[in-house]
């Protein structure tokens, strides 16, 4: 096994870490919202949660469930804000500090109907799913080679300050379609023109579901492709980025094996190199994968023409 193929290999398991032998999962109780299940909940914040009856119900049958008179989304996302609000003032959970005054929608799948919004930087503590928009912005020269943007993360940033990040990306908060976002995200951090980011190629999604000391993290990322001029120049917009680059496929992909890449920032780039041949089924990380996880509970695939690449348990 390459060298290149094992850094891979650890980024994989660190992306789906909580279907991993050892996680929290078996631990952790269902989060339920209107007798469906919308998270995981981690024991150290069950613990928490029952301080507040009124908003929780006692922990029953493997899960945690908000109080029956809570039975509307304003109603439950009126009653959950106070709780996180009370726990930040008291310093209970450090991903409270990162509050950003983001709502996301807590739903059981993307196309149902909003439960109840909850401050992003709290959704780690309850398991919800996450939703955002990456954007892989890349050109070809006169001979077809491939070159690809890169932007460098302000060190600033709440989380992975300084790291590589697609040329846009940014969460789906409540309320707003995956087509604004990507819009949006491309106007502020990269000053790119709706009329350019309008002619995105939709190209799939990418799941996982991670675990760290703030909680549980399942995700899925709507990934668009966006090819530009070979002068194509972005600009700095929001401050969210301190630098662009513009760098061969070559040059990329060797980046994917460092510590360069915030996370889910490297799985949309492994995506990209997947279905454009980069990295192609004879050899890397196709061959690893195949070997590697016939004896590891996970499962890496590229689905056409879907095209989405999936981490799921096998």
């Amino acid at each position: 096994m390459s060298l290149w193929s094992e850094k891979v290999l650890q980024l994989l398991r660190r992306m789906n870490s909580f279907h991993s032998p050892g996680s929290s999962l078996e631990k952790c109780l269902r989060f339920e919202v209107g007798g469906q299940q919308v998270g995981w909940v981690p024991p150290n914040v069950v613990s928490v949660l029952c301080r507040f009856p009124e908003v929780f119900s006692p922990p029953h049958g493997g899960a945690v469930a908000l109080c029956p008179g809570l039975d509307s989304l304003e109603r439950r996302s009126a009653a959950v804000e106070a709780v996180l609000q009370e726990l930040r003032d008291g310093g209970a959970f450090a991903c409270l500090k990162g509050w950003r005054n983001e709502r996301y929608a807590v739903m059981p799948r993307y196309c149902d109907a909003p439960l109840m919004h909850m401050e992003r930087a709290a959704t780690s503590l309850f398991g919800v799913k996450r939703y955002g928009v990456h954007v892989s912005g890349f050109s070809r020269d006169g001979n077809g080679n491939l070159s690809m943007w890169l932007a460098r993360r302000s060190n600033t940033k709440q989380t992975y300050p300084g790291k590589l990040d697609n040329l846009a990306a940014g969460g789906l908060a409540a309320g707003c379609t995956v087509k604004h976002t990507l819009v949006k995200e491309c106007e502020e951090e990269a000053c790119i023109p709706a009329s350019v980011a309008e002619k995105a190629t939709p190209v799939g999604t990418i799941s996982y579901t991670y675990e760290d000391e703030d909680g549980v993290f399942p995700e899925c990322q709507f990934v668009f492709d966006l090819e530009l001029p070979s002068n194509f120049r972005p600009e700095i917009g929001d401050g969210e980025v301190q630098d662009f680059y513009y760098y061969p496929i070559k040059k990329v992909k060797e980046l994917l094996a460092s510590e360069e890449f915030k996370p889910n920032c490297a799985m949309v780039v492994l995506d990209f190199l997947i279905r454009h041949s980069v990295i192609e089924p004879d050899s890397g990380v196709y061959c690893t994968h195949s070997r590697t996880y016939s004896h590891f509970p996970l499962l890496l695939r590229v689905v056409n023409p879907c095209r989405r690449l999936v981490l799921q348990s096998s």
